[in-house]
């Protein structure tokens, strides 16, 4: 395995900061990120290629490791791609979970359990991402997303230790965090996100992308069972 990546100062991570840092720019959980420097950064080449997971990887086991041993919240793995970016957001969609389903399985593949406390059916309202025993939820961005928040000029996928806002939850301080970011993005788009939905009522996997699904939807990953043996190089 590399060494964690440390892209902070690559240009692309540079824009990326000025997007998170603008005022409209309604997240104030990634808005928290940035400002303690909790933020960390990878930037691979390619968007549909798996070229970069063995750089993508480590970083996620290094920011899993780390919150272990110091659960201090608002921290989170921006990567960010120079290429790759996708013509509508049913393919990004796609490529999303392409992606994530690549280092799933090499984080099987190099022995790492999925977190217990989660859900690992994508279909299930607990699901989440596990990589280096630790649960994210998995934030997309590219150019094409009809949601202003989502809108960054290259494909990012910004993955959040699921474990911080069940901490926020415990101290009361989730709800608080959750109504401001749902009416500056309403003030942003000019509109409510029909995704968001209340914690354990629908799959988290259906806001992963960004994209506006219906009640037929199916997550184009299958889960974590099987993989073990099938790393995909």
């Amino acid at each position: 395995m590399l060494a964690p990546a440390d892209d902070r100062n690559h240009p692309l991570a540079s824009r990326f900061c000025a997007f998170i840092a603008d005022s409209g720019f309604p997240c104030v959980g990634a808005k928290a990120a940035l400002n303690r420097g909790g933020m960390r950064f990878v930037v691979a080449r390619d968007f549909n290629s798996a070229w970069d997971d063995l750089r993508i990887l480590p970083s996620l086991h290094d920011i899993a490791r780390d919150y272990r041993a110091d659960p201090v919240p608002f921290q989170s793995l921006a990567v960010l791609f120079e290429g790759g970016a996708p013509d509508n957001e049913e393919r990004f969609e796609q490529g999303l979970w392409s992606r994530l389903d690549s280092l799933a399985a090499k984080d099987d593949w190099l022995g790492q359990r999925p977190d217990p406390r989660v859900a690992h059916d994508p279909g299930d309202p607990h699901f989440a991402m596990s990589f280096g025993g630790e649960a994210f939820f998995v934030v997309g961005l590219h150019p094409r997303a009809s949601r202003p928040a989502r809108r960054f000029d290259s494909p990012a996928m910004v993955f959040n230790l699921h474990d911080q806002f069940e901490r926020l939850r415990a101290e009361g301080r989730y709800g608080a965090l959750s109504n401001a970011i749902r009416e500056r993005d309403r003030k942003l788009a000019g509109s409510d996100n029909p995704m968001l939905a209340e914690h354990g009522t629908a799959s988290p996997a259906r806001q992963y992308s960004g994209r506006s699904v219906g009640s037929d939807w199916r997550c184009p990953y299958s889960g974590r069972a099987g993989k073990a043996d099938a790393p995909r190089w």
